[in-house]
């Protein structure tokens, strides 16, 4: 059985709106490698419509011959939208339809290697909701950014989760690997 996991750039203040602007100073050869096992464990992307657009429009942009690169624009990429036209042009795109729930059910039951969520913040938030989240990984940036759109708002419900990795970057990331707790949110 696949694993759905999120990988989440965040703020020390929870804000992962536009990390172009703030996370990539942070990255360096240590967390490229293990940016590439994350791609080497995993092939199909699991997107949000707002996620989607802004890939979209950058990586197949973009010149080959970097691992970064040639995974994202080659990778299985599952698009979850309510307003997407049927025609996605990006190459190994497919529009996710229906009942979103029972359909990534279905994609995790399927032989392959993980499926990984990026960004999409509506999307991971109601796959948590929806205990189909199966890790959730925040890249905890040394920065406070003081506005912008945060993982989880205010008014949401309790989730309890498990700390069951964390690694210190050299550059101050520190990732928090986290699984869904035996323990109902409420």
């Amino acid at each position: 059985m696949r694993r759905l996991m999120a990988i989440e750039l965040v703020s020390v203040d929870g804000v992962m709106e536009s990390p172009g602007e703030w996370a990539f100073s942070y990255s360096d050869d240590e967390m490229e490698r293990e940016n590439a096992a994350g791609m080497d464990a995993s092939d199909a992307l699991l997107l949000g419509r707002t996620t989607y657009e802004e890939f979209a429009s950058f990586w197949p942009n973009q010149p080959g011959g970097t691992q970064m690169v040639d995974y994202i624009n080659g990778v299985q990429k599952l698009v979850v939208s309510g307003t997407l036209e049927e025609s996605l042009e990006w190459n190994n795109s497919t529009l996710i339809k229906g009942d979103v729930a029972e359909e990534i059910a279905r994609l995790k039951r399927q032989p392959g290697k993980n499926i990984t969520i990026t960004g999409s913040v509506t999307l991971v938030r109601s796959l948590i909701r929806a205990r189909l989240l199966d890790e959730l990984r925040l890249m905890v940036h040394p920065v406070i950014l003081g506005n912008g759109k945060r993982l989880f708002e205010d008014g949401g419900h309790r989730e309890v989760l498990e700390l069951v990795d964390s690694k210190t970057f050299g550059t101050g990331v520190v990732s928090l690997t986290y699984r869904p707790s035996s323990e109902q949110g409420s």
